[in-house]
Order: C-alpha cells, then structure tokens, then sequence
C-alpha cells in the first residue's frame, strides 16, 4: 500500500474558520454600527447640535433681554417707541425714511 502524506482537512478548515472569523470581526470593527467611522460620525453630530445649542441660547438670551426691557419692573421708553411704531407703521415728523 502507498500511503500519500496529505495535510490533514480539518486544521485548514480551522484556520480558514479563524481568518474568516477575524475579518468579519474587523469589518465590524470599521464599518458597524459602534465602528470607528459611525463614531467619527456621531462625533461630527454632536459638534454639530453643540453649535446649534450655543446659537440658540444666545437668541434666547437677546430675547429675554428684550422682554426684561418691556416688563413692568423696567420700561425701556426707545425700545418701547421702536416697538409701537413698527408695529402701527408710524413716524416722527422730525424723521426721515430712506428706502
């Protein structure tokens, strides 16, 4: 009988299994849902909404000055004057409008 010296298939399959394994593990790793691109994502986001949330708090602030400025407790008289003649679209007659 001849006997020929084959490599053994279940090791192969072992390693291929691994390898695969392995792959899979850093495809996931980069790409996935918690993966370094979706982080670089969720970072980029939150810089984003950061931004956002200083800007409307500074709208925020401007407009709690304004209507600290037309309260009862403290009467603004030129912005009160700005106001009512927007609003009623009235001039002075000392006043000039350039358009």
């Amino acid at each position: 009988m001849i006997r020929r010296n084959r490599p053994a298939l279940g090791p192969l399959l072992f390693l291929l299994g691994m390898i695969l394994l392995g792959l899979y593990f850093t495809f996931a790793a980069v790409q996935g849902d918690y993966g370094v691109f979706r982080r670089a994502e969720v970072d980029a986001e939150a810089r984003q909404l950061r931004r956002e949330l200083a800007e409307l708090n500074a709208e925020l602030a401007r407009m709690e000055n304004l209507t600290r400025r037309l309260s009862d407790d403290y009467l603004d008289l030129d912005l009160l004057d700005e106001r009512a003649r927007e609003v009623l679209g009235m001039i002075r007659a000392d006043e000039v409008i350039i358009r």
